[in-house]
Order: structure tokens, then sequence, then C-alpha cells
């Protein structure tokens, strides 16, 4: 999709302007021509050889041209399909809010013809202030799109103010440049990581599910205009931008969270896997590990199935994880559980599904259709199933 496409990468000041590095390889890899523009201040965190070297390109730092030169800050923008500023820090978003030109990147953001989208990645605090929020909101009204801040791990702690993830960046980008908001005010719901079902104050039953394909969608449907709910188990990951976050641990406190929101859902993705048992009576102190033969176990609520027992209006897609004849499995949980999209999962392969950062899936549809998708990255797969298996706005 970004073969003959043209991208201006802004970088300004910020620790996050390491992980734009990132952003550019994948945008070069993907066959983008980047022109990477670079405030002062974000020389001070990473040099613009660093810059120069993944892109082919001179990296423009300064404001004025030659005088035999175009004016760089609008012939730049010329056949510029997007802008993308990352970090956007706190003072280069103040500036444009107030209309400065009074750097190239300034410049070039203000005389721009094309999409723009911002990263916003600063200290928690700085994001939270209110002249920040009042300047993001002012941003959005002019209609330039924002991907983050997400909640994670920061220079100075933990909180939110955490640029986007590079992969989410870029599907972000991407869903700009082809015009994609396909669902565009949808309401979705999703799914993610593997509940932890309480034996006593220490132990638990769980599964090995990373939460990774989960969050992928979120950030995909984000991408896409959605109104996104993201019901997420214990995970170790980032908290994905621009979706509402419900944290939940059991498989009971994730059924009930889904199960309230579900009357006005559009899509439902139920991408986390949820322990098949629990114990039957939890304890509430330690129980002695000779006693642990004695434990009881029941069966969690199948929330999936009984989605598919109320379901009206909404699409409801599911995930499959099998480690043998996985489409006799998935279809059978297709039709049993009456889903309109299931996507199954081989786990017995090591390079994809549980853990990886990719997936190769087989996806079924309650049309009859049965598709082998390739080994891919999780963020590329949530892309392929917002864009080829859901309704659209």
């Amino acid at each position: 999709m970004w073969r003959d496409k043209n991208v201006i990468l802004g970088i300004t000041g910020g620790i996050a302007a390491y992980k734009s590095v990132g952003v550019a390889r994948r945008l070069v890899e993907a066959g983008a021509t980047v022109q990477v523009v670079m405030t002062a201040a974000a020389t001070e965190f990473i040099t613009p050889l660093t810059f120069a070297a993944v892109t082919g390109r001179r990296v423009r730092t300064t404001l004025f041209t030659a005088s035999d030169e175009p004016i760089f800050h609008i012939s730049a923008t010329d056949n510029t399909d997007i802008i993308i500023v990352a970090p956007a820090s706190a003072d280069f978003i103040a500036r444009m809010v107030a209309g400065l030109a009074d750097d190239a990147l300034a410049a070039i953001v203000l005389a721009a013809a094309c999409p723009v989208l911002l990263a916003p990645a600063m200290n928690t605090r700085m994001w939270q202030n209110q002249a920040t929020q009042d300047n993001i909101l002012v941003v959005k009204e002019r209609g330039i799109r924002t991907v983050g801040p997400a909640v994670g791990a920061l220079a100075e702690g933990f909180g939110e103010g955490r640029m986007a993830e590079e992969a989410d960046i870029v599907d972000a980008a991407e869903a700009m440049v082809k015009g994609k908001q396909t669902l565009k005010n949808k309401r979705v719901i999703i799914t993610a990581g593997g509940t932890q079902e309480k034996i006593d104050i220490v132990r638990y039953l769980g599964n090995r599910s990373s939460g990774k394909m989960g969050y992928a969608l979120a950030t995909a449907a984000a991408a896409r205009g959605a109104k996104v709910t993201l019901i997420s188990a214990p995970t170790g990951l980032s908290r994905p931008a621009d979706v509402e976050f419900v944290p939940v641990v059991s498989a009971e406190e994730m059924r009930a969270a889904v199960v309230k929101r579900y009357p006005k859902a559009d899509i439902v993705v139920m991408a986390a896997a949820v322990a098949d048992l629990r114990a039957a009576d939890a304890a509430i102190g330690k129980i002695k590990k000779a006693q642990l033969g004695m434990l009881k176990l029941e069966p969690t609520p199948d929330i999936l199935a009984e989605l598919g027992a109320k379901k009206k209006s909404q699409w409801l897609i599911g995930f499959s994880a099998e480690s043998s004849d996985l489409i006799r499995n998935a279809q059978g949980k297709l039709e049993q559980k009456k889903i309109d999209v299931i996507v199954a999962n081989d786990i017995s392969r090591n390079d994809i599904g549980l853990g990886s950062d990719f997936n190769q899936a087989t996806i079924l549809t309650a049309d009859g259709k049965v598709n082998d998708t390739p080994r891919m990255s999780k963020q590329a797969l949530a892309a392929l199933i917002f864009d080829e298996y859901t309704p659209k706005a």
C-alpha cells in the first residue's frame, strides 16, 4: 500500500524520538519514500544521521534553503501523501494551535495540503494539563488525527503519555492515506488477554495468552474511526490509545463487562483466551499443597455462546485456538455459537500464536467461506479482519 507514497516524518524533542527510527524503517520497508524533518530539540535526543541512514535521504533541520532551491516548506508538501509527527511534543502541539511557523516542521504542517497525523508523547502531568487537553481538542477540530498517547513505561516512571507503538502509528497512517474511516462511529467491543480464575490468595488457573492480538485489534478499529471498548484480562502490554479501557481479571468479570455493553454494540470481537475452568469454591487464604488434590473445578461461563444466543443486529467474531483438526473444530464453534466469523489459529506452531508478534490464521465465515492468511504481524491480521470481515459504516 505504501509503494510510491511520499511521507514526511516529523520528529520533535522528546525521549520517544528514538522509537521514530522504527516508524521510518517500517515505512521504508513497505515501499514509502520518507522525508524526515527534525526540530532543533529533536536533534538533542537523536542525530539526523540515524534517520538519513534508514531513509536514504538528507534530513531537514532548518527552515531556510539556498536562493536557487524551491521554498522547502511549501514544495515539500506538494506531492506528500501524509505528514506524521512522532513524537509530537506538548510544545509542538501548542505551536500548531497558535499557527506558528518558526521552524521547518511547524512551517510544513502549517502549509500542509495533505492529512496530518500526530503521535503525542510527553510526561503524564504535561499530557493531563488542561492546556494540552484544550490544544488537542483544537487540532482535532481542525481535522488533524491523533494516535495515542498510550499508558505505559515513561522515562520517569509509568503513566499516560507514552508514544503509541511503531506498528500502531503506521497502521493509523495507512488508514488515513487509504481514506479508511470504514468503521466511523461503529461501537466495537474487543476482549483480550487470558483470564485468571482464583484458586486461593496466591494461585489461579490461567493460560499463556499475551493479549497482543486483542490489543492490535483495538488499535486497528480505532484507526478506522470506531468507538472502541477494550475489555482486557491482565497482560504485560501498554494500554492502547484512543479506546475505552476496561480491566478485568476473571471470566465472570469479563462476561459482566461484555454483556453490559452488548446491546449497544455493532461489532464484538472475542479475542480473549477465557479460562475453561475455575475453582468451585475459591479459598480466602492459601490452600495447603496437600489439599490441592481435593480441589473441585467447574466450567466458566461460555461468553461467546451467550452472545450468539442473544445476537440481534450485532456482528460477532470469535477466535479458536486449536492444536489439531483446526478447520473442523473451528467450523463446529462457528455453527454452535451462532457467530458470523471465526479466526482459527494453529497453536502447535511456535512461530505464530501464543506470545508471538506474528500469526497465521484460517478465517471461516457463516456463509461458508474458508480463507487461509499468510504469516503476518498481528497488527496486519487485525487490519485484515476489519477491512475484509466486518460490516462497514
